[in-house]
Protein backbone atom coordinates (compact mmCIF):
# COMPACT_ATOMS: atom_id res chain seq x y z
CA UNK A 1 0.00 0.00 0.00
CA UNK A 2 1.45 3.34 -1.11
CA UNK A 3 0.88 6.04 1.50
CA UNK A 4 1.69 9.72 1.05
CA UNK A 5 2.47 12.42 3.56
CA UNK A 6 1.09 15.90 3.03
CA UNK A 7 2.25 18.88 5.05
CA UNK A 8 0.91 22.32 5.79
CA UNK A 9 3.66 24.92 5.34
CA UNK A 10 3.42 27.94 7.65
CA UNK A 11 3.82 27.00 11.28
CA UNK A 12 4.40 23.35 10.39
CA UNK A 13 7.56 23.22 8.26
CA UNK A 14 8.57 26.88 8.12
CA UNK A 15 8.58 29.66 10.70
CA UNK A 16 7.17 32.38 8.46
CA UNK A 17 5.71 34.65 11.12
CA UNK A 18 8.36 37.39 11.00
CA UNK A 19 8.05 38.02 7.26
CA UNK A 20 4.24 37.78 7.38
CA UNK A 21 4.13 40.31 10.20
CA UNK A 22 6.37 42.72 8.30
CA UNK A 23 4.39 42.38 5.06
CA UNK A 24 1.00 42.88 6.72
CA UNK A 25 2.17 46.00 8.54
CA UNK A 26 3.73 47.34 5.34
CA UNK A 27 0.38 47.00 3.55
CA UNK A 28 -1.53 48.51 6.48
CA UNK A 29 0.86 51.47 6.66
CA UNK A 30 0.25 52.33 3.00
CA UNK A 31 -3.34 53.21 3.95
CA UNK A 32 -2.58 54.64 7.42
CA UNK A 33 -4.21 51.72 9.23
CA UNK A 34 -2.83 50.83 12.68
CA UNK A 35 -0.10 48.20 12.81
CA UNK A 36 -0.68 44.77 14.33
CA UNK A 37 1.43 42.95 16.90
CA UNK A 38 3.12 39.72 15.91
CA UNK A 39 0.91 37.70 18.25
CA UNK A 40 -2.18 39.09 16.55
CA UNK A 41 -0.87 38.09 13.12
CA UNK A 42 -0.14 34.60 14.47
CA UNK A 43 -3.76 34.21 15.56
CA UNK A 44 -5.08 35.36 12.15
CA UNK A 45 -3.14 32.79 10.11
CA UNK A 46 -4.56 29.61 8.62
CA UNK A 47 -7.39 30.68 6.31
CA UNK A 48 -5.54 32.30 3.43
CA UNK A 49 -4.10 35.71 2.71
CA UNK A 50 -7.40 37.54 2.20
CA UNK A 51 -8.63 36.44 5.62
CA UNK A 52 -5.26 37.46 7.11
CA UNK A 53 -5.58 40.96 5.68
CA UNK A 54 -9.25 41.31 6.56
CA UNK A 55 -8.65 40.29 10.18
CA UNK A 56 -5.69 42.67 10.40
CA UNK A 57 -7.67 45.70 9.26
CA UNK A 58 -9.82 47.87 11.54
CA UNK A 59 -13.36 46.74 12.19
CA UNK A 60 -15.83 48.13 9.69
CA UNK A 61 -13.52 48.28 6.67
CA UNK A 62 -15.21 47.55 3.36
CA UNK A 63 -14.50 44.70 0.95
CA UNK A 64 -13.10 47.28 -1.47
CA UNK A 65 -10.65 48.47 1.19
CA UNK A 66 -9.64 44.85 1.86
CA UNK A 67 -9.05 44.36 -1.88
CA UNK A 68 -6.88 47.47 -2.07
CA UNK A 69 -4.78 46.44 0.93
CA UNK A 70 -4.45 42.90 -0.36
CA UNK A 71 -3.22 44.25 -3.70
CA UNK A 72 -0.33 45.90 -1.84
CA UNK A 73 0.33 42.98 0.49
CA UNK A 74 0.62 40.13 -2.03
CA UNK A 75 3.41 41.45 -4.28
CA UNK A 76 5.31 42.82 -1.29
CA UNK A 77 5.18 39.49 0.51
CA UNK A 78 6.08 37.54 -2.64
CA UNK A 79 9.30 39.55 -2.93
CA UNK A 80 10.11 39.76 0.80
CA UNK A 81 9.20 36.31 2.16
CA UNK A 82 12.69 34.86 2.61
CA UNK A 83 14.21 37.48 4.89
CA UNK A 84 13.34 36.03 8.31
CA UNK A 85 11.64 32.78 7.22
CA UNK A 86 13.43 29.52 7.98
CA UNK A 87 12.64 25.86 8.61
CA UNK A 88 12.02 24.86 12.21
CA UNK A 89 15.04 23.12 13.70
CA UNK A 90 14.96 19.43 12.79
CA UNK A 91 12.48 19.76 9.92
CA UNK A 92 14.95 19.44 7.04
CA UNK A 93 16.45 16.11 8.14
CA UNK A 94 12.96 14.78 8.90
CA UNK A 95 11.72 15.68 5.41
CA UNK A 96 14.80 14.14 3.81
CA UNK A 97 14.28 10.90 5.71
CA UNK A 98 10.56 10.75 4.92
CA UNK A 99 11.18 11.35 1.20
CA UNK A 100 13.29 8.20 1.11
CA UNK A 101 10.25 6.11 1.98
CA UNK A 102 7.07 8.07 1.15
CA UNK A 103 5.72 10.39 -1.54
CA UNK A 104 5.69 13.82 0.16
CA UNK A 105 3.90 17.05 -0.71
CA UNK A 106 2.97 20.45 0.71
CA UNK A 107 -0.56 21.91 0.69
CA UNK A 108 -0.92 25.47 1.96
CA UNK A 109 -3.53 28.24 2.05
CA UNK A 110 -0.72 30.69 1.33
CA UNK A 111 -0.74 32.06 -2.22
CA UNK A 112 0.75 29.63 -4.74
CA UNK A 113 3.11 32.35 -5.99
CA UNK A 114 4.85 32.19 -2.62
CA UNK A 115 4.45 28.49 -1.80
CA UNK A 116 6.24 27.04 -4.82
CA UNK A 117 9.39 29.22 -4.62
CA UNK A 118 9.65 28.79 -0.85
CA UNK A 119 9.36 25.00 -1.05
CA UNK A 120 11.88 24.85 -3.90
CA UNK A 121 14.28 26.98 -1.86
CA UNK A 122 14.14 24.93 1.32
CA UNK A 123 13.13 21.42 0.22
CA UNK A 124 14.35 21.11 -3.37
CA UNK A 125 12.66 21.22 -6.77
CA UNK A 126 11.36 17.64 -6.51
CA UNK A 127 8.88 18.26 -3.69
CA UNK A 128 5.29 18.74 -4.85
CA UNK A 129 3.87 22.01 -3.51
CA UNK A 130 0.42 23.55 -3.90
CA UNK A 131 -0.79 26.92 -2.64
CA UNK A 132 -4.04 28.79 -3.07
CA UNK A 133 -4.97 29.03 -6.75
CA UNK A 134 -8.17 30.02 -8.56
CA UNK A 135 -10.58 27.16 -9.15
CA UNK A 136 -9.44 25.01 -6.23
CA UNK A 137 -11.18 25.83 -2.94
CA UNK A 138 -8.76 26.41 -0.09
CA UNK A 139 -8.61 24.42 3.13
CA UNK A 140 -10.70 23.30 4.99
CA UNK A 141 -12.38 22.20 1.75
CA UNK A 142 -10.72 18.88 0.84
CA UNK A 143 -10.08 19.72 -2.83
CA UNK A 144 -6.43 20.76 -2.40
CA UNK A 145 -5.62 17.53 -0.57
CA UNK A 146 -7.29 15.42 -3.25
CA UNK A 147 -5.38 17.27 -5.96
CA UNK A 148 -2.07 16.78 -4.15
CA UNK A 149 -2.71 13.08 -3.57
CA UNK A 150 -3.42 12.59 -7.27
CA UNK A 151 -0.25 14.47 -8.20
CA UNK A 152 2.02 12.45 -5.90
CA UNK A 153 0.30 9.22 -6.93
CA UNK A 154 -1.33 7.97 -3.73
CA UNK A 155 -4.84 7.02 -2.66
CA UNK A 156 -4.08 7.16 1.06
CA UNK A 157 -2.23 9.83 3.01
CA UNK A 158 -1.59 11.44 6.38
CA UNK A 159 -1.93 15.19 6.75
CA UNK A 160 0.40 17.16 9.04
CA UNK A 161 -0.47 20.66 10.24
CA UNK A 162 -0.49 23.08 13.13
CA UNK A 163 -4.02 24.52 13.28
CA UNK A 164 -7.71 23.81 13.60
CA UNK A 165 -7.97 24.43 9.84
CA UNK A 166 -5.56 21.56 9.21
CA UNK A 167 -7.49 19.28 11.53
CA UNK A 168 -10.73 20.14 9.74
CA UNK A 169 -9.39 19.65 6.22
CA UNK A 170 -7.99 16.25 7.17
CA UNK A 171 -11.39 15.30 8.58
CA UNK A 172 -13.14 16.56 5.44
CA UNK A 173 -10.77 14.55 3.23
CA UNK A 174 -11.03 11.43 5.39
CA UNK A 175 -7.34 11.47 6.31
CA UNK A 176 -5.62 10.91 9.66
CA UNK A 177 -4.07 14.10 10.99
CA UNK A 178 -0.89 14.72 12.96
CA UNK A 179 -0.77 18.12 14.65
CA UNK A 180 2.53 19.77 15.54
CA UNK A 181 2.70 21.96 18.62
CA UNK A 182 5.62 24.23 17.66
CA UNK A 183 3.58 26.30 15.19
CA UNK A 184 0.89 28.99 15.25
CA UNK A 185 -1.49 27.31 17.72
CA UNK A 186 -0.60 25.92 21.13
CA UNK A 187 -1.47 22.40 22.20
CA UNK A 188 -4.40 23.45 24.37
CA UNK A 189 -6.03 25.18 21.40
CA UNK A 190 -5.50 22.10 19.23
CA UNK A 191 -6.94 19.80 21.87
CA UNK A 192 -9.99 22.06 22.21
CA UNK A 193 -10.43 21.82 18.43
CA UNK A 194 -10.52 18.02 18.72
CA UNK A 195 -6.91 17.08 17.97
CA UNK A 196 -5.77 13.69 19.22
CA UNK A 197 -2.42 12.98 17.54
CA UNK A 198 0.43 15.35 18.36
CA UNK A 199 4.13 15.85 17.76
CA UNK A 200 5.96 18.21 20.11
CA UNK A 201 9.43 18.19 18.53
CA UNK A 202 10.57 18.02 14.88
CA UNK A 203 13.19 15.48 15.97
CA UNK A 204 10.27 13.13 16.73
CA UNK A 205 8.38 13.82 13.50
CA UNK A 206 9.37 10.69 11.59
CA UNK A 207 8.61 8.43 14.56
CA UNK A 208 5.27 10.13 15.24
CA UNK A 209 4.23 9.80 11.59
CA UNK A 210 5.15 6.16 11.37
CA UNK A 211 3.21 5.42 14.55
CA UNK A 212 0.15 7.18 13.12
CA UNK A 213 0.48 5.41 9.76
CA UNK A 214 0.64 2.07 11.53
CA UNK A 215 -2.36 2.90 13.71
CA UNK A 216 -4.45 4.37 10.87
CA UNK A 217 -3.75 1.91 8.08
CA UNK A 218 -2.40 -1.35 9.48
CA UNK A 219 -3.92 -1.93 12.92
CA UNK A 220 -7.35 -3.00 11.72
Amino acid sequence: MKIGILFDLDGTLLDTLGDLHTAVNYALSRFDYPHREKGEIRSFLGNGMRNLIKCSMPEGTTEQQVDATLAVYQPYYDSHNLILTKPYDGVLPAIAKLKEKYPVGVVSNKQDTAVKPMCARFFGEGLYALGEVPGCPRKPAPDMLYKAMAEIGVEKAVYVGDSEVDLKVAENAGLPCLLVTWGFRDKAQLETAGGRNFCDDPAQLVEALEELICKAFYEK
